[in-house]
């Protein structure tokens, strides 16, 4: 999946300033896409010159001028085109901290064990901060009302996504420190 078809999504709910596109992929779809803010403005600046965005200068008087963006019609069509496509393969994961656990009979236990409890506490602020999201969204509807109401479930089926994937991950690394600390206390044993 290309930059440019996450921003394209982001821009579905209207209007907004490349900081605030940051900031929104900071928000709400960071659990399943992550971009710098150099890479994002370099897309936008990108689509812009293939037509799919457009910008306005709005003039602000006590801090820098900005340029809000939004879609075009040939970028709303470019969304429909890329929904209508088959997925690719699935995504590609890169994480530091299995190469760390699978590595760690060779290593330093303790250390992957700490790791791995300081993996919980981050995912226990990003599910914390999903759950925020999740309030702010619904704003005291039920969640059939909310998907019968709502004129945009997209944003709320991806939190649901990247909320049980928190969930997984803690639920796993709680397991993993339960059973590495078992191991280091076989290893602490006399005669081990």
């Amino acid at each position: 999946m290309a930059l440019r078809n996450a921003v394209m999504a982001a821009l579905l709910a209207g209007e907004a300033s490349g900081y605030d596109l940051a900031k929104g992929f900071d928000a709400t779809v960071a659990n399943f896409w992550m971009s710098t803010p150099q890479q994002l403005y370099r897309e936008l600046d990108r689509m812009e010159a293939e037509g799919l965005v457009t910008a306005r200068l709005v003039e602000q008087e006590r801090r820098p001028n900005k340029r809000l963006f939004s879609l075009t019609d040939a970028g709303r069509a470019a969304v429909r085109a890329y929904t209508a496509e088959p997925p690719g393969r699935p995504a590609v994961i890169r994480d530091e901290l299995m190469v760390k656990v699978q590595s760690l009979d060779a290593g330093d236990i303790g250390a992957v064990r700490t790791a791995i409890a300081d993996h919980i506490k981050q995912a226990e602020t990003k599910l914390a901060h999903y759950e925020k999201l999740r309030q702010r969204l619904l704003a005291g509807r039920s969640e059939d009302a909310y998907f019968t109401e709502s004129p945009r479930i997209g944003p709320y089926l991806t939190l649901l996504r990247g909320m049980s994937l928190e969930r997984e991950n803690i639920q796993w690394a709680e397991m993993a420190v339960r059973r590495l600390e078992q191991r280091m206390r076989v290893a602490e044993q006399p005669g081990a």
